[in-house]
């Protein structure tokens, strides 16, 4: 298991990343148009550096759902190797077996 301060410093960051996205997204376009006068697209650039670091959709790290275990994840399944395993074996993710041959 995970300790709690980094699962709920990546829930915090998710939360920001939501409430700033549509803003990010409008400066980021504006500073990457050509066609955009030099000093509004340095403006938005600024504007841009002047939102919370945290806000980025980079900053976040893919952790398992049930252990917060941040390595060895499946995106599709939104769980580490691990809990994959245990829920596999156990019958609980529908059309998975386990190889045997």
């Amino acid at each position: 298991m995970a300790k709690k301060s980094l699962i709920e410093r990546n829930n915090k960051r998710e939360r920001l990343a939501r409430r700033y996205a549509k803003r990010r997204a409008e400066l980021k376009a504006t500073a990457c148009d050509e066609n955009v006068a030099p000093e509004e697209r340095f403006a938005a650039r600024l504007k841009l550096a002047e939102l919370p670091r945290n806000s980025s959709r980079v900053r976040l790290r893919l952790r398992c759902a049930l252990t917060g275990r941040p390595r060895g994840n499946y995106r599709k399944f939104g769980l580490s190797r691990i809990a994959v395993r245990d829920l596999a074996s156990n019958g609980q993710i529908p059309g998975m077996l386990k190889a045997s041959w």
